[in-house]
């Protein structure tokens, strides 16, 4: 009996994070964003962190174990985004839209961790990969879940396949981060309401769509 409680009380613990872990993670985006994953070296990343490449290898004994941290950290983020945007709003229309505003703002925020999470998750390969997937699963059951709700209440057209509207929507959001300026020639704001208004055109019924146009 002993025993199974402490294996419990192992599995149950917090996993410790190094106090400077996000210090560590936002200095080798940036340098994964600039040199590419492939072309980065720990030693750099060391540097850049004005650590010994032991301490940081100690923490990180691979790059991939890095990447994979780091895109978990990337990742709650953007989840923490969405789902606070739609936090205590009553309106499920208006919940898509505070969600896909969220999540267009955090993908093109600047952050190189979203950046990276975006655009090297090939380079994981095995468990890691596996475990980045999971993730990334999670994130869009969140979506999938929130489509059907709306389908459910007769808000989304009956011939529209959830399952590629969400793999579209998301990849054309995601984009947006390889060519948005901020000095560009449309604010954030603009792009962000004209997903909106091709979403809610394409998507909504037309019940759905004349009841958001008056709210």
């Amino acid at each position: 009996m002993t025993a199974r409680s402490n294996t419990t009380a192992a599995v149950a613990a917090p996993r410790r994070e190094p106090p400077d872990r996000e210090r560590v993670l936002t200095a080798a985006a940036e340098l994964f964003r600039e040199r590419g994953f492939e072309r980065t070296t720990l030693k750099e990343i060391a540097h850049a962190c004005n650590m010994l490449p032991g301490s940081l290898h100690y923490r990180y004994p691979s790059k991939e174990s890095l990447l994979i941290d780091m895109m978990r950290l990337a990742m709650h983020r953007v989840m923490e985004a969405t789902i606070g945007a739609a936090a205590g709003v009553a309106d499920p229309i208006e919940q898509m839209r505070r969600t896909l505003t969220a999540h267009l703002k955090t993908v093109v925020s600047g952050s190189d961790t979203v950046y990276v999470l975006l655009f090297d998750w090939r380079a994981l390969q095995g468990e890691a990969r596996a475990e980045l997937i999971e993730l990334r699963d999670s994130y869009e059951a969140q979506w999938m879940m929130m489509l059907k709700h709306l389908r459910k209440q007769g808000l989304v057209r009956e011939d529209i396949d959830l399952r590629l509207l969400r793999l579209v929507a998301l990849g054309a959001i995601n984009w947006v981060s390889t060519w948005y300026r901020a000095d560009g020639l449309y604010s954030l704001d603009q792009i962000a309401n004209f997903v909106w208004q091709i979403t809610r055109d394409a998507v909504l019924t037309p019940q759905a769509r004349e009841r958001s146009l008056q709210s």
